[in-house]
């Protein structure tokens, strides 16, 4: 069977999209939070990696607009939007049941912002 030219067969094998770099403005001060009282045998914990840390960074913290907080995170308002969300499930999630909170990276590749690249962003703010 000849499936080069064959458009069905070509589209079930596309391919996903690479994973573009992200640009956060550094690391939390604190990686890990959890409820007071609760022993950590007892603990369940919750994933956030650097680029939903960021984006509460950028918009919950320093109020800034999507589209703005988008360009500086260098991807899309609408990428940015879903990072946004997942975040937000993920911090009411601990915050209502309990959870520990994990700010880590997962893999992922950043571009981390060193601090004078930091205060010269937000002194332009």
């Amino acid at each position: 069977m000849d499936v080069e030219g064959d458009p069905e067969v070509l589209e079930e094998i596309e391919m996903p999209r690479p994973f573009i770099n992200r640009r956060v403005g550094g690391r939390p001060n604190s990686s890990y939070f959890k409820p007071a009282g609760v022993r950590m045998k007892d603990l369940q914990e919750i994933n956030l990696s650097l680029d939903e840390f960021e984006s509460i960074r950028l918009i919950d913290f320093l109020n800034l607009p999507q589209e703005e907080a988008g360009k500086k995170m260098e991807i899309s308002q609408p990428t940015l939007s879903r990072i946004l969300k997942s975040a937000r499930n993920k911090i009411s999630d601990a915050i209502i049941n309990g959870k520990a909170i994990n700010i880590n990276n997962l893999e992922k590749k950043y571009e981390v912002l060193s601090d004078d690249d930091l205060k010269s962003e937000f002194l332009a703010l």
